[in-house]
């Protein structure tokens, strides 16, 4: 049977990283699709959702990747996979744009939107659905973290 690139941050053999990554995906496409509606209704309702959905993604998109940054740093056999540089520098990209975009939302109205915010919350879900299958191909076509 062959040796399965283990995760190194997990609980009762449960990896962390793909428990946590949920959180921050819901909460940036959350925020894509809050900017959209803010640049179409101006109700102001909408850039207070923005602003707080971005930044609780923001804060879960930490956690998440500092297992994620544990698992690639603590063992060569998940860095030796071939979507794990890939997969590692789209979110740490993916990231740092959503830390941009979180202090852009904290403007007023229009301008917390329109265009930047609007636009890095599109960016950052574009670079999640591709770092998000390298994600998917790093377990089921590589078996990272899955149990023998």
């Amino acid at each position: 049977m062959p040796e399965y690139p283990r995760s190194t941050a997990s609980i009762a053999g449960h990896p962390i990283h793909p428990m946590l990554v949920p959180f921050p995906i819901v909460c940036f496409v959350g925020t894509l699709l809050t900017d959209i509606a803010y640049w179409r209704t101006a109700d102001m309702m909408w850039a207070d959702f923005s602003a707080w959905l971005v930044t609780v993604g923001v804060i879960m998109g930490i956690l998440a990747a500092i297992a994620g940054l544990t698992d690639f740093l603590g063992n060569r056999l998940v860095r030796a996979q071939s979507p794990a540089w890939p997969h590692f520098l789209g979110n740490l990209l993916a990231l740092v744009l959503a830390i941009v975009n979180m202090f852009v939302h904290t403007r007023d109205a229009w301008t917390s939107v329109v265009p930047w915010g609007l636009v890095l919350s599109a960016i950052v879900v574009l670079i999640l659905l591709v770092t998000g299958w390298l994600g998917w191909a790093m377990v089921y076509r590589h078996h990272v973290g899955v149990a023998e």
